[in-house]
Parts: C-alpha cells; structure tokens; sequence
C-alpha cells in the first residue's frame, strides 16, 4: 500500500466537520458535542490551520439559520445519552463519535427534515441559548473568503488516492464519504472500516424528501434566475428613461437659450384706416354668407322635421299595419300562383295554337293551289284550241285525263254558284266575281273533324283552374281592389304595366278559336276580354288623373302586344286579297284594331308590321293571281265561245281585286294605295284589255264599275281632280270611248 500522505488538509476537513457538528448540535443545549468541537482542531491543526478553521465556521454557523436547525435536532435528540457515556469513558472518543453521526446526518439530512419540526417544537429554549454562545464566539467572514476556502476544500478531495478499509463501526458505514477527509485521529483504523459495494438501502420515507428537496432546490434556482432577469430589465429600462430625460433637458436648455430677434431693418407695408376698412368688410361679407348658408341648412332641417312628424301621424292615423301586411302577403301570393299556373299552361296553349294555325293554312294553301292550277289546265286547253282551229277545223281535240277532270270540277262548282244565285235572287253577277273557295263533301268533314279535335283540346287546358287564375274579370279584380285600397303602391309597382303580360297567354287562349277572315266572326269589341279591361280602366280612381293614363293605355298595349301579332300571321299567310268577304272581315278587325292600339307619342312596331304585311300580300296577290289574256277578235266576237268567257272571268277578277284594294282607303297611305291599284293593277291589266276589247255595252259596264271603286276622298278636293297621275290613261281611255261612243249607232 502506498504512504499515507499528509493530513494537513484532512486536518482541516475535521475542523469543518467538527465545526458542523458543533452547530447542528447547537439546537439542544448541554449536547456533549458543543465543547469537544473546538477540541481536535487547536491540537492538530497545522500551520494555517487556524484560516481553514476560520473559513469553514461561516459554513457551519449558518446551518442553524436554514436547514441544519432542524437536522440537528432530530439526531441531538436521539443521542443524548450517548454522548454523555462517551463523556465519561474518555475525552478522545467524543470527536470520533460525534464526526460520525454527524457525516450520517448530513447525508441523510433531507430525509430527516420533517422530524426536525418536532424536535424544534420540543426544545426551542435550548437552541436559543445555543445561537447565542455561537454568535458570541464565531466571527461570520464575507462570500469571498467562503469561496476560496470551498475551492480548497474541493481541490483536497480530489487528492484522495487509497481506499479506506474501516469495517469496524457498522453503524456510521453511510457517513464515512462525507468524513473522509476528518483527522486521523477521529477515524478508524484501515482494518476497522467496512468497504460498500452498494449504497444503503432508504426507506420510502426518505426517498420521498429527496426528491421533494430536489425539486424545491430546482425551483428555487429558476426562481432566482427569473427574479435576476426581472432586476437587469428594471435596470436596463431606468437606464433607457434617464437617457432621455437627459435628451430632453438638453433640448429643453437648447429652446431656452435661443431668444427670439426681430430685424429691425425688414420694412412693412402701410397700414391705413381704408385697408383696414375693406378688410372687415370682406370678413363681414364672408360671414354674411356663411351665415345665409347655415340659415338654408336650418330651414331644410326644419321642413324635414316637419316632414318627419307627418309622416308619423299618418302613419299612426292610417289603418292597422297587421291588416295590410295580410292583404300585401295574400296579393304576393296570388301573383305568385298566378304566374306559376300561366307558366305551366302557356305551354299547351302554344300548342293548340299552332294545330289551329296550321289548320287554317292548309285550307288557304290548298285554295291558292287549286286556283293556280285550275287557271294553268284552262289556259293551257284555250291555247291548244286555238291552235287546233287555225290548224284544221276536222277532228276532235286530245285532252289528258288530269285535264279533262280539273275542266270538269271547275265547271261543277260554277254550275252549283249560279244554280245558288238563282235561288237568293241574285241574277246580276258576273262571272269571275266568286271566290271559288267552295270545298268537297269530303274536305269539309275532313277540316271540321280536325277543327272540333283542336277546340276540344282547347277546352280542356283550363278546366282544372279555378276562376281567379283563368278569368280575366277575376284577375282585373284583385288588382281593382290593390288600386283602391292602396293606390301609391300600386302606382309605384306600374302594375299597368305588368298586367298586359299577366293577361297575354289567357288572351290569347280566347283568340285561338276566332277567325277575322270569316265573315260574321266575332268583333274584338263583343269578346269578354275586351269589355273586362274596359271596365276596369274606366273603375280607375278619379283623385289619381295622373296615374290614370297608365291604365288608360292597358288596352292599347294589350292589342299591340296580343291582338296584332296575331292579325298579322293571318294577313301574311292565310288572308286571300281576291275574297271580297275575306278582305271586308279583315279590313272591320284592323279598323277596330288601329283605332284603339293608337297612343299618344308612340308608334306601335306591331301596326307598322300589320301594314307592311298587308302591302306585301297584295303585290304578291297581284303578280300570282292576275292573268287577262289577250285573244284574237276572232275568237272572242262570239259571246258563248270558252275563250270570250275566259276572258271575262279573268277580267272581271282582276276588277274584283282592284276593288279589294281600294277597300283599304284609309288604312294604308293614298301613295301606296295608287302604286298598288292604280299602277300595278289598272294600268298594266285592266286597261290593256279594255283597249283590244270590242267597244260596247260592257266596256261602259267595266268602266263604270272601275269608277265606282275609286275613293272618293281623293276627289273631294277639286285641284286633285287632275293631279293624279296614274289615272292619266284611264281618263284618256274614257274620252275616247264616249268620242266613238257619240259617233256610233251605239249611242
């Protein structure tokens, strides 16, 4: 074994060890350690022993103060008699025994921390005295002088190099590590000391204070972290704050050092009592005006107020408010199911519509192309017996059989017209007058089956309605009411203006049915539509003249909108300007019509589209449908002959059609009217073959009755007697024939 090395530092660890247990001991007066502490430290001590013995009290003294007051009294209390049998045996013993107990407290000092409440409890009086004697006798050095002897300390605990080989005190085997640097003296001997290979087993009791004296050290070190970060902000913030009162004294003696000095050399402008004058005059001007401004805003406030109170007390006085939201909710209602049952019945109406529609134009297709081909056959035949007879009078003529049928029907019709005439009495006719629209047994079930299909379908879109939502007069009703309880927000809705919508499908289901072609067909005056909305114009509130004239114009817009698109597929389409009972009909519906779609600064697109349509028909009717032709006088000289009656027929139907465009007198413009009649018709047909025709009781006949078709609203003027032009060759035509006339035997 190595030499043991010198004990002068352990000599000074048994000081502090002493001096430890001098002061944990310190809290139970007479313990048998009080006066042994002192004891091995004057006799070993070496040279500088005395620092080491003063640095190291300090430690000691302050156990009492924290927690050595309560270490020492659980063990003081536990020990008094042995400490006093070891007073008696010998003095050298007393430090060995006390330095033991002492390392075993000390390591196992949290764990006695709670009976040291006890024993503090039991002997307060001795631990007082105890503080006293030590604070009489020990002399507290500063921090520094504690921390060079703690580094000391330190440095000699790593300088150990043995292992101690006690095995004879079992009892103070925990404390030997915390006393192995006590003197010599007060250790065992090498063979007397027990060497640990594990650590003493604790109790869960003293398992349970270390780890809470663990965490409260832990705690106590953030704390005190956190408390020193708090102070160095406090003092970096008194630093930041005397920083700039500095700065702000600075400027401050800055601003105070600076006087103010005039130039005594700068030179104002005069001042005199007529400036001074017209400056307070445009202040007081300014202020006049401010003050106008402000009177202006008070009256407008005022009148506001006032305003504002009316309308309260109006309000107030008007009838109850839960009464009117009922009757607005119940009207919104209405008009919603109103819109949603049109909506969902427009549809179907579009379609009988257009079956109706359609019907109709095949009739008139059909009526149109029989007539041109009955016309083009008859032509043909006429043409190919004329050529026959200047060829050879021998032999009969070859006709097809398509021919010989059409020739044949056309003279059954005619045959049942003038057998038909014969019976109403009506013997002055002329052929080529009629209209030819007579249609077979077989054609006429066929268009009365389909035209009854079509009607009964009509009848059937509308019968799972309820009146208020099919019947105009019902509907025009609810709205009547709306206008009279309430008139300013059935004006400020321009309900005129919606109901003209509202009633266009409903119109129109009524329209399917009627036919202004036909002659008798129902007027639109006589129609139950028509009377409903001219009741409920004329119910309109007399104390609203102004809103007045927006209900006044419902029917125009209803008849612009409704009334006149569908004319004008009758006009475009199906209307046949030869039918003199066709032409009146419709010549009654759009006088009618014309009349009352008529507003005041307004043209009306629709009316403009109707005319338009009816000039175009008739210059589509006139190159289609006229055809005189022009025979030898040969050939027409006999009365009976087909060509002589052919060419009548053509004749007097192209008079027939000038006729029926003249009928339009006050409906189209007279510039139209002469274009149409007069120059296309008169000039290029009518003339031409009253010239090759054979001069005579017809052609006065002809004459007279192209006369009376003339208006007379164009002669009424006596300077437009000769100011029109296109009847130049008319009047010239009738002068000579009345010269020939006077000259003849014809006369």
């Amino acid at each position: 074994m190595a030499q043991r090395p010198k004990r002068t530092f352990r000599q000074r660890r048994a000081d502090s060890s002493d001096s430890d247990a001098a002061e944990e001991p310190s809290a139970e007066p007479g313990a048998p350690g009080e006066q042994a502490a002192p004891g091995p430290a004057e006799e070993g001590s070496p040279p500088g022993g005395g620092r080491a013995e003063a640095a190291e009290r300090p430690l000691c003294v302050r156990g009492p103060r924290g927690r050595g007051r309560g270490r020492g009294r659980v063990w003081a209390s536990s020990r008094r008699a042995t400490g006093v049998a070891h007073l008696a045996d010998s003095g050298s013993d007393v430090p060995e025994s006390k330095t033991a107990d002492l390392s075993t407290d000390e390591e196992n000092g949290t764990h006695h921390s709670s009976e040291s409440k006890d024993g503090q409890s039991s002997s307060p009086d001795s631990s007082s005295s105890l503080e006293e004697e030590f604070s009489s006798v020990v002399n507290i050095p500063d921090e520094a002088f504690i921390q060079a002897a703690r580094r000391k300390r330190e440095l000699a605990r790593t300088q150990e190099d043995y292992i101690s080989l006690d095995v004879k005190h079992t009892s103070t085997v925990s404390g030997i590590k915390k006393n192995n640097d006590e003197d010599p003296e007060s250790e065992p001997d090498d063979h007397e000391k027990r060497i640990l290979f594990a650590p003493k087993p604790q109790t869960l009791r003293q398992r349970m204070a270390e780890e809470t004296t663990t965490r409260n050290e832990e705690t106590s070190e953030e704390s005190q972290e956190d408390k020193n970060q708090d102070i160095w902000e406090q003092q970096q913030m008194r630093k930041a704050i005397k920083i700039t009162e500095g700065r702000d004294m600075d400027l401050s003696h800055g601003s105070e050092s600076q006087t103010v000095k005039f130039d005594t050399s700068i030179s104002f402008p005069p001042v005199n009592l007529e400036i001074i004058k017209k400056q307070l005059n445009t202040r007081l001007t300014l202020l006049q005006d401010t003050h106008r401004v402000h009177l202006r805003e008070y009256e407008k406030y005022v009148e506001d107020v006032k305003s504002s109170k009316s309308t309260i007390q109006n309000l107030e006085n008007s009838s109850n408010q839960a009464l009117n939201f009922k009757f607005y909710k119940s009207m919104k209602i209405y008009v919603e199911n109103l819109i949603d049952c049109l909506n969902e019945k427009i549809i179907s109406i579009q379609e009988i519509e257009s079956s109706m529609h359609a019907l109709l134009l095949k009739q008139a297709m059909s009526f149109l192309k029989r007539r041109q081909d009955e016309l083009k056959h008859e032509s043909t035949y006429l043409q190919q017996l004329s050529r026959k007879a200047e060829t050879s009078t021998n032999g009969s003529l070859a006709i097809d059989e398509k021919t010989q049928w059409i020739l044949e029907e056309i003279e059954s019709r005619r045959t049942q017209r003038r057998q038909a005439r014969e019976l109403s009495g009506n013997c002055d006719h002329q052929e080529g007058t009629s209209s030819d629209d007579e249609l077979s047994s077989s054609d006429m079930t066929d268009f009365q089956k389909s035209q009854g299909d079509i009607l009964q379908d009509h009848k059937k879109i509308f019968e799972d309605v309820h009146d208020d939502f099919c019947n105009i007069q019902n509907i025009l009703l609810k709205f009547q009411q709306w206008r009279e309880k309430f008139p300013g927000s059935y004006y400020e809705a321009f309900i005129s203006l919606c109901i003209p919508k509202l009633l266009n499908p409903l119109i129109r289901f009524q329209l399917i049915d009627w036919n202004p072609l036909k002659f008798g067909s129902v007027g639109l005056k006589q129609m139950p539509w028509f009377t409903s909305i001219e009741e409920f114009m004329n119910s309109s509130v007399e104390d609203s003249k102004k809103e007045d004239s927006s209900d006044k114009k419902i029917l125009s817009v209803v008849i612009n909108k409704t009334v006149i698109p569908r004319l004008t597929d009758f006009v475009e389409f199906i209307w046949d300007p030869l039918s003199t009972s066709q032409t009146t009909s419709l010549i009654m519906h759009c006088r009618m019509i014309l009349e009352h779609s008529t507003c005041e600064n307004e043209v009306s697109k629709g009316k403009q589209d109707l005319l338009k349509s009816i000039v175009s028909r008739i210059k589509k009717a006139i190159e289609d449908d006229v055809f005189i032709p022009l025979y030898p006088k040969s050939a027409v000289e006999n009365k009976t002959s087909p060509h002589s009656k052919f060419q009548e027929r053509q004749f007097w139907s192209g008079l027939k059609l000038f006729g029926n465009i003249l009928l339009w007198n006050g409906l189209l413009q007279d510039d139209i009217l002469r274009e149409l009649g007069l120059e296309k018709l008169l000039n290029r047909y009518l003339i031409i073959a009253l010239l090759n025709a054979t001069l005579g009781p017809d052609i006065v006949k002809k004459c007279n009755q192209i006369a009376a078709y003339l208006p007379e609203k164009w002669f009424e003027n006596s300077a437009m007697r000769t100011s029109i032009p296109q009847l130049e060759n008319f009047i010239q035509f009738l002068l000579q024939s009345a010269h020939k006339l006077s000259r003849s035997d014809f006369r």
